[in-house]
């Protein structure tokens, strides 16, 4: 149960999490993508703006999709199709490698729970404290939404929460290890489950809200916004699962090694 052996599953759960997510992704998302820049894209024709400032939408943001702009580098099949399956398989290796890291530090610290039980318990603090929280606060938009002159500000205050909702998790889990044997399991859950909603509803109530949806779609802006969710989802629930049973795998053929040679020994 060495740590490269956790990396090594994690990364490849991360690889099969891709495929899953790539079907969401392009099945559940493309759609709404599509959607939105025809959206924006009509906004610029008529003259209004495509987004919640009253400036028009420039001709460079509203064609680059297509591969009309001057700018444009991938035609938008291909930012749909080979684009999205590059990112989608970067991104969910790269947290499979890092849950299973995660998973290796974790494993036997996180009281009586097995290896398999603690990466599962790893996936899912991840999910919420990564994907969940901070989607929350800030949740995804589409091409058309937003104002371009507050992109930075809006991406500071993304991270902002990111931070503030892992550092949580990770402060919260240190204080069940310090609860658990004088609380018991149940108290110390609710104890820092607790204190994990308290910090997170606090940050997101101090922190800055964006309301750029201007006159854009309600329908369009929903279904992007649960796609985007669902894609996080599957990500997230497909490396905690595949992860999950490769490490019991390994857990038990370890165990029964150590089994054997203990049987031997005592021989």
């Amino acid at each position: 149960m060495t740590p490269r052996n956790f990396l090594v599953r994690g990364l490849l759960a991360g690889i099969l999490s891709g495929i899953f997510t790539f079907a969401v992704a392009y099945a559940a998302g493309e759609p709404q993508v599509d959607a939105a820049i025809a959206v924006e894209d009509a906004g610029a024709a008529s003259g209004h703006a495509g987004g919640p400032s009253d400036e028009p939408a420039t001709g460079s943001h509203t064609h680059s999709h297509d591969g009309a702009g001057s700018g444009t580098v991938v035609s938008r099949d291909h930012q749909s199709t080979w684009g999205l399956a590059t990112g989608t398989f970067a991104v969910s290796t790269a947290i499979g490698g890092v849950v299973g890291l995660v998973s290796a530090f974790a494993s036997g610290r996180l009281g009586r729970l097995r290896p398999g039980q603690s990466t599962a318990l790893v996936a899912l603090i991840g999910f919420v404290s990564v994907a969940l929280v901070p989607f929350l606060k800030y949740p995804a938009s589409p091409p058309a939404v937003g104002n371009p002159d507050t992109i930075g500000d809006r991406t500071a205050q993304y991270f902002t929460m990111l931070a503030i909702s892992l550092l949580a998790a990770i402060a919260v889990v240190l204080l069940a290890r310090r609860l658990l044997e004088r609380l018991g399991t149940y108290r110390t859950i609710l104890a820092a489950g607790g204190t994990y909603l308290v910090v997170v509803i606090v940050a997101g109530l101090l922190l800055p809200t964006v309301n750029e949806v201007g006159d854009f779609p309600g329908d369009t802006l929903w279904y992007f916004r649960r796609a985007s969710l669902l894609t996080l989802a599957t990500m997230w629930g497909a490396v905690g699962i595949i992860l999950t049973g490769l490490v019991g795998q390994l857990y038990e053929r370890e165990s029964a090694a150590a089994a054997r040679k203990d049987l031997a020994a005592s021989l």
